[in-house]
């Protein structure tokens, strides 16, 4: 049985590496891929969604949807010092594109396909939360059509990637933030910092794929990627932020998760952005997101190497 998915993507080098593991793991019938602003530009991260999948040889079989090219309220924040001005670190650049974006809209994308597939579809977001958070503002009770939604995205235990206290996607989009963690789906899963941080493809992993097509591109697209966190962490690896959510929605035993309350500040001068994570109950508010608190980082990595080499 294959789970129907749709992935939420703003492709940065790592947005690009979930796909390569959601398609190459045969076990995800991904019914689109929705695009959002974030790391790069939506005319961007769209450009890199149709060149990946027209690596992998998937441009028939699977649309990809264009979403909001900024975020709700706020004005944009790329990530270009990461994932390169084009978002792949300069992977692909000489591929001719003979793939383009569907018509429609992300949001009006992912309601019709929550509503034709009720009850089956897990949405995995690994962008800034706009597009869903737009997709509940129009449709409300999408929340009781929804199978899962697994969100890379925050930090309960540690801290930030762009500021001391917020992780990327949830410090681009806050606002949107708020509205999915307290929209109620019956199951949200965060897959945050607090164990992407030790899900690290190493240049070991990398050689692993060998000399193919698949292989040559994580080699370059993570280049600098990896000089980034070496310059950063003293590691030279590159952590697997958003493959990890799609292994996660793959596979909920690679990690431990709580069932916390969890908000997100947008009204603060130094810690817009931060994940809250109600760890003692002080609020006395129901729990509202099943938070990832340990992962088992060897497994989740020979489950990447292992699709990546299909």
């Amino acid at each position: 049985m294959t789970k129907k998915v749709i992935l939420d993507v703003d492709t940065g080098v790592d947005d690009a590496l979930g796909i390569l593991l959601a398609v190459g793991s045969g076990e995800m019938e991904v019914l689109g891929i929705t695009t959002v602003n974030g790391n790069v530009s939506l005319d961007q991260a769209t450009l890199n969604t149709c060149k990946v999948l027209q690596l992998l040889g998937m441009e028939q079989q699977i649309p990809v949807i264009k979403g909001a090219n900024k975020p709700l309220l706020r004005t944009t924040y790329f990530e270009h010092r990461v994932h390169g001005k084009d978002g792949l670190g300069g992977a692909l650049s000489d591929m001719q594109v003979h793939m383009y974006a569907a018509e429609g809209h992300a949001v009006d994308f992912i309601i019709e396909q929550v509503k034709q597939h009720t009850g089956e579809v897990t949405l995995i977001m690994t962008a800034p939360l706009t597009n869903l958070a737009m997709a509940v503002m129009k449709y409300p009770d999408l929340v009781h059509h929804v199978s899962e939604v697994v969100v890379m995205g925050g930090v309960v235990q540690g801290f930030g990637n762009v500021t001391p206290t917020a992780e990327y996607n949830m410090y681009v989009d806050p606002e949107a933030a708020k509205i999915v963690l307290h929209a109620g789906f019956p199951a949200i899963t965060l897959v945050g910092l607090d164990v992407t941080r030790k899900a690290l493809l190493t240049e070991e992993h990398i050689r692993s794929l060998g000399d193919t097509p698949i292989g040559r591109y994580v080699k370059e697209s993570t280049a600098d990627y990896m000089q980034r966190y070496q310059e950063r962490n003293g590691v030279r690896a590159c952590a697997l932020h958003d493959p990890l959510a799609v292994g996660v929605a793959l596979n909920k035993e690679l990690v431990t998760t709580r069932h916390y309350y969890v908000d997100v500040e947008t009204r603060s001068e130094l810690c817009d952005g931060q994940t809250v994570c109600d760890f003692q109950n002080r609020l006395a508010k129901p729990a509202n997101v099943h938070v990832c608190m340990e992962v088992s980082a060897e497994a989740f990595l020979d489950q990447f190497i292992r699709a990546l080499r299909a």
